[in-house]
């Protein structure tokens, strides 16, 4: 599974959910694809 967090500037927002989620999947052993972008 892929996931793409998304906000305005990816600055703050979607890397922190990004890494956020990824450790949580980690912890649960889930091998799920996280990205984030920006868009503006």
């Amino acid at each position: 599974m892929k996931i793409l967090m998304v906000c305005l500037g990816n600055i703050c927002r979607s890397p922190l959910a990004e890494g956020i989620l990824k450790e949580k999947l980690k912890k649960h052993q889930l091998d799920w694809e996280v990205d984030s972008a920006g868009t503006g």
